[in-house]
């Protein structure tokens, strides 16, 4: 790989590492510091979000592009469970579908800010930017 495009695939994954750490801490600071109790499908969202912020730097020093293959086997599900959620917050999903059964509902919208940002919304919006990120940067280490 020339060194041009190990710069920017390195880059790229650096990007996604920053996302998954301060979605990482961004979900730690609502749950313990704001006492705000996360539903079942937010567990499931952080149990593909947090280890993003732990394997993704380790392929950074010294670049390793198979940390690619690795985000992208966390941040794919991490999304269809955020995209899940989101749909059911928007009530595209009916309720009878809900997974929530016991604790908090899942359908409930603890937080909204400027009328539409949602915490599910922003979970899908940075597993998006993450996913694209690490394509993007399997696409510059591949040629």
């Amino acid at each position: 790989m020339s060194s041009r495009r190990e710069e920017q695939a390195w880059t790229l994954i650096f990007g996604a590492w920053l996302i998954a750490g301060a979605s990482t801490l961004g979900a730690l600071f609502f749950g313990e510091v704001m006492q705000l109790p996360p539903c079942v499908l937010c567990w499931y969202q952080r149990i593909f979000m947090f280890p993003l912020a732990l394997i993704l730097p380790l392929g950074l020093f010294p670049l390793d592009a198979r940390v690619i293959r690795y985000g992208l086997v966390l941040a794919v599900p991490g999304w269809g469970f955020a995209a899940f959620h989101q749909l059911l917050v928007a009530g595209v999903i009916p309720e009878s579908i809900k997974p929530c059964t016991r604790g908090v509902p899942c359908s409930e919208t603890v937080i909204q800010w400027f009328g539409f940002l949602t915490i599910p919304l922003l979970s899908l919006a940075a597993f998006s930017t993450i996913i694209a990120l690490l394509v993007a940067a399997h696409l510059r280490s591949c040629k």
